[in-house]
């Protein structure tokens, strides 16, 4: 039981590391990223499917996104779902493929995303603070019902805490890298 507990604190840490991870995804940096495209959808044959299952997505060059449709005839409805979508960005088309041009960030949007990142990062140490206590209530919880005794209540906050520490450096090291991507000029 009382590892089961630090089992599932661990898991809501690594969630909240890869939950980091997709949010930054969508934050563009100034350079072709396919995750640009997750959140867009494009209704197909009726149904709402993601762009990168109806084409394939490559990055000829540090900043072009070329989107290959596998059905020609989707070219306009992916066109259309890029328009709708939140990314900014105009595609172009040559009726065979889509190009994305992501535009050159300006230094002062380049900052503005930076603190975006940072708290982006403090919500996901948050989250990550907030599965140590639920964690460390349990086992309070089972020291008091006689279920654990002192010494393991003291082993399981310290082996918790391992844990929150570790999670805490790759969330911030999530956020440096995604910060240092951002500010390369």
């Amino acid at each position: 039981m009382a590892d089961q507990i630090l089992t599932d604190a661990k898991s809501k840490m690594k969630k909240a590391e890869e939950s980091l991870q997709r949010e930054l995804g969508q934050i563009r940096a100034g350079r072709a990223n396919a995750s640009l495209l997750d959140r867009v959808s494009v209704v197909y044959y009726g149904a709402p499917t993601p762009v990168n299952q109806l084409a394939s997505i490559t990055i000829p060059e540090a900043r072009i996104l070329m989107i290959t449709p596998f059905d020609k005839s989707s070219i306009k409805e992916i066109e259309k779902a890029i328009m709708a979508s939140d990314i900014g960005i105009t595609p172009t088309s040559d009726g065979n493929v889509i190009r994305l041009v992501i535009p050159q960030l300006t230094e002062e949007r380049r900052k503005e995303l930076a603190k975006d990142v940072k708290k982006a990062a403090e919500s996901a140490k948050v989250a990550v603070r907030n599965a140590r206590r639920d964690a460390l209530d349990a086992y309070k919880k089972q020291e008091k019902a006689s279920d654990i005794t002192e010494d393991d209540l003291r082993d399981a906050e310290k082996a918790v805490q391992t844990a929150t520490d570790d999670s805490i450096k790759a969330v911030d090291k999530i956020a440096a890298d995604k910060e240092q991507e951002l500010l390369e000029v």
